[in-house]
């Protein structure tokens, strides 16, 4: 039984936080884009510096690493936001109807 006691988990734990933090992202990317567009990025950018931040001043190696895969799909998903609009003008998603004058 010590043999299992000396397992880190860390890596199970920070991949599986790692796919479930995309994952939620590619949702809300699909989501925040319909509703708002492209004007909400910002708020993108804000959460992915208080990510970075708590991933600094973190002394938790968990916590730290899982701050700073959410601070970066923050990132990513300000570019998503744009290549949203893109696929959404190409008619790979639906278009918002109360912000039809968006897509020209």
């Amino acid at each position: 039984m010590e043999l299992i006691s000396n397992f880190n988990y860390f890596g199970i734990i920070i991949g599986v936080s790692a796919f479930l933090i995309i994952g939620l992202f590619h949702s809300i990317v699909i989501k925040a884009e319909y509703y708002w567009g492209t004007r909400c990025w910002w708020i993108f950018l804000i959460i992915a510096l208080t990510g970075l931040a708590i991933s600094i001043i973190s002394a938790n190696i968990i916590i730290s690493a899982i701050a700073g895969v959410f601070a970066f799909s923050s990132l990513w998903t300000i570019k998503e936001l744009f290549d949203q609009k893109k696929r959404v003008q190409k008619g790979w998603f639906p278009k918002n109807p109360k912000r039809e004058k968006d897509y020209v």
